[in-house]
C-alpha cells in the first residue's frame, strides 16, 4: 500500500489508503518515516565508508498533513504508527496535522480518547441508523 505524496502551497500532503493494521504497519512505517525526517547528507570518510548526518542547514520546516480519508480499517498497530508520526514530527519541529479522518479512524481515536492528543479538528458523524 503505497503512500501518495504531494506538495501543495509549501505543505507536504501524504495520503494513506487501505488498512492501517498489524498486517500493514511495518510497510507503512518504512514508507512514512522518510517523509517526516529532515534532509540527510551523505559523507564519505577517508576510508571510503559512507556516513550520513543530518544536514547542517536543513530547509525550513514544512507543514505536514496526513490525509486519513482513505483508511478503511485501523487497529492498535495503526494507531501506534500515527503516534510515532506525531512524535517524530515534533522531534524535528515539523508541524503535523491529521486530516480527512475516516469513520474507522474516528472510532479508534474516540475509543482510545486520543483525538485531543493530536489536536486536529475532527468531523463527528451522526449515527443515522436509529
Amino acid at each position: 500500500m503505497p503512500i501518495r505524496a504531494e506538495t501543495k502551497d509549501g505543505v507536504s500532503l501524504l495520503h494513506i489508503e487501505g488498512d492501517m493494521t498489524i498486517y500493514t504497519a511495518a510497510e507503512l512505517k518504512a514508507e512514512l518515516m522518510p517523509h517526516l525526517s529532515p534532509p540527510v547528507e551523505m559523507e564519505i570518510d577517508r576510508k571510503g565508508k559512507k556516513k550520513s548526518k543530518v544536514s547542517a542547514h536543513p530547509s525550513p520546516p514544512m507543514g505536514r498533513e496526513i490525509d486519513l480519508s482513505g483508511v478503511s480499517e485501523i487497529d492498535s498497530a495503526g494507531l501506534q504508527l500515527l503516534l510515532l508520526a506525531k512524535r517524530e514530527a515534533e522531534r524535528y519541529a515539523n508541524p503535523l496535522r491529521l486530516t480527512g479522518h475516516s469513520r474507522a479512524v474516528l472510532e479508534v481515536l474516540d475509543l482510545c480518547n486520543l483525538a485531543g492528543y493530536f489536536g486536529d479538528p475532527v468531523l463527528v458523524f451522526r449515527d443515522t441508523k436509529r
